[in-house]
């Protein structure tokens, strides 16, 4: 009990720096998709919704293995933005590779088909990443 008070400040720094991360990647993710994510989501469109939680949960898993072997905040800063561009290159890359699917299309569309395949990919590829940047 004498670090609690310590170990209390850790927790809350730790969820200030997690905060930050999301909402740089939530930022960095709508930029990279070619309609209006929040729109998409606040009207209602499932697949959006669906897509762009399963980018902060992959966020978050790798952010989770990457605090993990962290040992500052500043370096675990670094890595989850490493953990975040390889997201972003895993997604054009998989764009580039499926001509015929206009990804960005479908899920605004609402296409729940393409939204699970790229949930999938997203939390696979998220859970791969975290074990390379631990």
């Amino acid at each position: 009990m004498k670090d609690f008070g310590w170990d209390l400040a850790d927790l809350g720094i730790g969820l200030l720096i997690l905060l930050v991360i999301l909402l740089f990647g939530y930022a960095v993710f709508s930029l990279l998709t070619r309609f209006k994510d929040n729109e998409e989501i606040a009207r209602g469109n499932e697949a959006a919704g669906m897509y762009m939680g399963s980018k902060m949960l992959g966020l978050c898993i790798i952010v989770a293995m990457v605090s993990f072997s962290s040992h500052s905040w500043v370096q675990m800063l670094i890595w989850s933005a490493v953990g975040i561009v390889a997201l972003c290159i895993v997604y054009l890359l998989f764009d580039l590779v499926t001509p015929k699917t206009k990804l960005g299309e479908e899920i605004a569309k609402g296409n729940m088909a393409v939204a699970q395949l790229l949930r999938g990919i997203i939390i696979g590829v998220s859970l791969v990443l975290g074990t390379f940047l631990m």
